[in-house]
């Protein structure tokens, strides 16, 4: 028999009205009492990548943004009066073969409108999420599209640069990377190789956040945790304008969680108008992390490549 997705409604940890969003090999629950949330993606019986903040689970509304954890959709550039607008009410659920979207009431600050559509493959571990921004607004709006994942602590984020070069051959500047006022790169957290940039999670309250942006022409990052290696894969647009001095990938950590972060360009919006960007992820089973260039090539490359 073909294997088919099911979508079904299912409590979680204090939240009554869930989807569950599987295909006999893995889950995604995506809040609709808040968010919409991507609150678990994982195989079946196994870990939830996603970190959980126990505190706030099954909360609802209120004025104050909460974390939650797991997947959310923001836009940049970051403020912390626009951005930070609290998704703590119901969401509409729309349901079609295989494939569910979730919307959010329209912002009142900002006008813009948030959805999440999840396509999860019916025979491999394969969801392609399609990010909207909708301006109801009455004047055109500019903003980028920006998606983020909250990791489960303990892993190790990984970030491809593009293809090396070598001098005197190669005079020009190959890419950037963007740090922020607290960024230390000295914290050992990181690992600098030269293919590769390692940063691990570290729950140690001693650990203070640090934060990176850059351009990944290869459009893909992953996040290995207790064996299993977590990819999204996203766009990149050669000439586009992105945020923070040019990044469609940013990475954040502190003593709690990890973040993957994916950032479409920016996009004026006019009013009516929809701006999206889409990720696509997959899960492995049995992938060591890495603690190398070498480790990454062995290990973590060949199930990109898959």
């Amino acid at each position: 028999m073909k294997p088919a997705v099911t979508i079904k409604k299912v409590a979680y940890r204090g939240w009554k009205n869930c989807c569950r969003i599987s295909n006999g090999k893995v889950e995604l629950i995506v809040t609709t009492d808040v968010g919409p949330r991507v609150i678990r993606f994982g195989f079946i019986g196994g870990q939830n990548l996603f970190k959980e903040y126990d505190a706030q689970l099954g909360k609802r509304g209120g004025k104050v943004w909460r974390i939650y954890g797991g997947h959310r959709l923001w836009h940049a550039p970051e403020d912390a009066n626009r951005t930070y607008f609290p998704d703590n009410f119901p969401v509409t659920v729309e349901q079609h073969a295989g494939q569910a979207r979730f919307i959010q009431p329209v912002e009142t600050t900002t006008g813009i409108q948030k959805e999440i559509e999840i396509k999860l493959a019916p025979n491999r571990v394969s969801v392609e999420l399609v990010h909207r921004l909708r301006n109801t607004g009455a004047w055109p709006v500019e903003l980028a599209p920006w998606a983020l994942s909250v990791m489960a602590p303990g892993g190790t984020g990984i970030i491809p640069l593009p293809a090396r070069g070598s001098h005197p051959k190669d005079l020009l500047p190959g890419n950037s990377l963007t740090l922020w006022q607290y960024t230390d790169m000295s914290d050992r957290r990181w690992t600098w190789g030269r293919q590769y940039i390692l940063l691990r999670q570290d729950s140690d309250s001693k650990s203070q956040p640090q934060k990176l942006g850059a351009l990944i022409p290869d459009g893909w990052a992953g996040y290995a945790l207790n064996g299993q290696l977590f990819v999204n894969k996203f766009a990149w647009v050669a000439g586009a304008n992105y945020a923070d001095y040019g990044c469609n990938f940013e990475t954040f950590t502190n003593h709690e969680m990890l973040e993957i972060e994916t950032l479409g360009s920016f996009t004026k919006i006019a009013p009516g108008q929809t701006v999206e960007h889409t990720e696509t992820w997959s899960l492995f089973d049995n992938v060591p992390a890495p603690e190398c260039d070498r480790d990454v090539a062995q290990h973590v490359l060949p199930n990109i490549r898959r």
